[in-house]
């Protein structure tokens, strides 16, 4: 009997670096506009404008890199210690284990015999990872991956940071606010687009709520420098 299969295509498997990348990048436009717009709203020199923006670069990228790692690192932490315990309980008290994905399984459906069966077959072919997946809810798709998302936290800020500080290296003084602005928040509802694409959800709805709340740190950021006029 010829058994049919069919194409399938699953995001959970992204999530460990979409997240970091979409953050980074998101923040690396945000954060570096609204420098680049409240800098030079106060009326400051192109070079003050350029030497804020990339300072907001450099901070910003290893920023968002030690954070990355260090909240990521402390989810693997958590995760190697549960596996641990878990470790330690399969050997003292395997039935009692047993028992235990048996219920689990009951509460989704299945009755005691089968749930006792399936539980015992899991068991004998990975009994640490079956207890990891059912019990603690830890796969390898979504495992804690410090150092990725580290690198794809601080490359795509970066990234996204180059975009407005190039922009306000380029265009005319005058136009700089504007430009640095309109230009900045298309790249962001790009990004919200792509950044909803890749995890399967709507991309208009993506795109509309990062233009939002760009767009309200950007006038809020041009508010402060032009009400202050503070010359970097």
């Amino acid at each position: 009997m010829t058994r049919s299969t069919h194409p399938e295509r699953h995001f959970t498997q992204r999530i460990g670096w979409l997240r970091a990348a979409v953050l980074g990048a998101n923040d690396g436009i945000v954060s570096t506009a609204a420098l680049v717009v409240g800098v030079a709203a106060a009326e400051s020199g192109r070079s003050s404008i350029l030497v804020a923006g990339l300072a907001g670069l450099v901070a910003g990228a290893m920023s968002m890199a030690a954070g990355e790692y260090v909240s990521v690192s402390s989810q693997a932490d958590t995760e190697q210690a549960d596996l641990a315990r878990e470790r330690r309980e399969l050997a003292e008290s395997p039935e009692a284990e047993l028992r235990e994905l048996q219920l689990i399984y009951v509460a989704r459906g299945l009755d005691d015999e089968l749930a006792l069966r399936v539980a015992e077959q899991l068991t004998a072919r990975d009994v640490l990872g079956a207890h990891a997946r059912d019990e603690l809810g830890i796969t390898a798709a979504q495992a804690a991956r410090p150092i990725q998302a580290a690198l794809a936290s601080a490359a795509t800020f970066s990234a996204g940071a180059a975009l407005p500080l190039g922009i306000a290296a380029l265009v005319p003084l005058r136009l700089l606010i504007p430009v640095v602005s309109a230009g900045s928040l298309l790249c962001l509802a790009a990004l919200g687009a792509a950044a909803a694409s890749a995890g399967g959800a709507s991309r208009v709805r993506g795109a509309l709520r990062v233009t939002f709340w760009s767009a309200l740190a950007l006038a809020l950021t041009a508010l402060v420098g032009r009400v202050f006029g503070t010359t970097v």
